[in-house]
């Protein structure tokens, strides 16, 4: 026993059997190891996820539902037609299905009506309810072919060939028309689980039950229900498509519209910031000159003018530091008109007494301009003159770029409270080039005027022109005694 002890590789000789196993032992856990790899442990982890799958398959078929088939948008009259036709058609597969149930297997005639209008009522509820609509239709199914499969055996002497089973054409037919409406409105992989049960159910019928005299049909329906479904899939697919489509453009649209916004109020921003940092400039400079106006000044007005002083520097270099963010490498050019001359980062920002050289500059681009001043002309606040310059401005170039050949007529009206502006274009005598621009004139002008409390109204006239109105309220300019006469707008509506 000891030499047999000795000759095993197991080593149980060398120690205790407690603390060394023994040669059983030993063969044992090769034995574990091949169990392990082997394809019944693999089989065991496929079971759990075979379970998830049918469960994720049972919650798919139903419980799921789906919205109910939504009329027609236009025309409104026949919003409600598909609903009213396949009402229709579900009456008459239901008298069909009655009839060839009673020529194919001559059940009793209760049986024959009751399984009919099953099928056909199956194509009105898929209106509603696709999958419930889907499980009626195949219960008649079932109940259909059980009732052929029991003719088959006992085949009448009338019959001369063998009766279609275990679907019959209208079973097909009112099948098909439901798998086709859930396929529109269920997820792909619900409809490949319908495809999948109902393969499922007829190859039990005609593959594992069978009859005795029949004409299979189950592989043509099974082909059938394929091509429905996949046609409805890819409808489906498409409508998506189309509406993540619409969804996008509608999302990129307003991202561009707030871009455009952004940028026009950041532009806004850096000329009045420009025009502010000019006064706290002048203060800066005044508050420096201000001692050296005065014999003996005293200790306390040098004091206070120093602090002034102090404190304009320092609102200017944080206004300054604000146009460092917001200014653009490429300023616009002076007059706006694309003439490439430049202006330079620091230089003023325009104002009325610039309007004659814009209109100049208009019309040496080959449009008739037309100006009229009403009113007494008077110096209005720094915002104001630049938001009313950089108005018409815009308004040339848009009839520049949209209406060439026309005539433009700017009329600028002086009110004790502000200042009226109307630019009116006549209809082009030519078309109009595609322009690149991304809609930033229309908006500016309304953010310039609202910003100032303004109003502004852009359209198009009766003669094919176009026009715009705008009023820039400057209540500082007006006289405190006079009348508070304001445009009330009704001309520019």
């Amino acid at each position: 026993m000891k030499e047999a002890r000795h000759e095993d590789p197991a080593g149980g000789a060398f120690g205790t059997p407690g603390r060394h196993p023994s040669p059983e032992a030993g063969s044992s856990e090769p034995g574990q190891a091949r169990s392990a790899g082997s394809p019944g442990s693999g089989v065991s982890s496929l079971l759990p996820a075979l379970r998830r799958q049918l469960r994720v398959l049972r919650d798919d078929l139903w419980t799921f539902d789906a919205d109910p088939l939504p009329p027609l948008s236009r025309p409104r009259l026949l919003r409600r037609a598909p609903h009213v036709v396949l009402c229709v058609l579900a009456l008459v597969l239901s008298i069909a299905a009655a009839n060839e149930l009673s020529n194919s297997y001559n059940p009793l005639p209760v049986l024959d009506v009751a399984i009919g209008f099953a099928q056909g009522g199956a194509v009105a509820l898929v209106l509603w309810r696709p999958l419930p609509a889907w499980w009626l239709s195949l219960a008649a199914h079932l109940v259909a072919s059980q009732i052929g499969r029991m003719a088959t055996f006992h085949p009448h002497g009338f019959l001369v060939e063998p009766p279609p089973w275990p679907w019959t054409g209208s079973a097909i037919t009112s099948c098909a028309i439901v798998l086709f409406l859930l396929a529109l409105r269920v997820p792909t992989r619900v409809a490949a689980g319908v495809w999948a049960v109902t393969a499922l159910v007829t190859f039990c019928i005609q593959g594992v039950e069978g009859a005795a005299f029949y004409a299979g049909t189950g592989l043509p329906a099974l082909v059938v229900f394929g091509l429905v479904l996949l046609v409805g899939t890819a409808l489906r697919g498409r409508r998506e498509a189309r509406a993540e489509l619409v969804q996008q453009t509608t999302l990129t649209a307003e991202e561009r519209a707030r871009r455009t916004l952004l940028e026009e109020r950041n532009r806004i921003a850096r000329e009045l910031h420009d025009v502010v940092a000019h006064h706290m400039s002048v203060i800066s400079i005044q508050a420096q000159v201000a001692p050296h106006l005065v014999e003996n000044p005293s200790a306390e007005l040098r004091e206070n003018l120093d602090g002034i002083r102090k404190n304009a520097l320092e609102a200017l270099t944080e206004l300054r530091r604000v146009l460092g963010v917001l200014r653009s490498e490429n300023p616009a050019d002076p007059y706006g008109l694309g003439s490439g001359t430049g202006a330079a980062p620091d230089s003023p920002q325009p104002t009325l007494d610039r309007l004659d050289a814009l209109v100049e500059n208009t019309r040496a681009a080959g449009m008739e301009v037309r100006t009229e001043i009403n009113g007494e002309v008077r110096p209005l606040s720094p915002g104001v003159e630049l938001s009313a310059y950089r108005i018409v401005q815009e308004a040339l170039s848009n009839a520049l770029r949209h209406a060439p050949g026309s005539t433009v007529r700017v009329e600028l009206t002086y009110f004790p409270l502000g200042l009226q502006l109307h630019i009116t274009n006549s209809r082009p005598t030519r078309p109009a080039p595609p322009s690149p621009g991304a809609g930033h004139g229309l908006l500016g002008m309304r953010e310039r005027a609202v910003m100032l409390g303004g109003t502004l109204f852009a359209t198009g006239t009766a003669g094919g022109g176009f026009a715009v109105a705008c009023f820039l309220p400057s209540p500082g300019d007006a006289p405190t005694d006079g009348d508070p006469a304001h445009p009330t707008g009704e001309e520019n509506r």
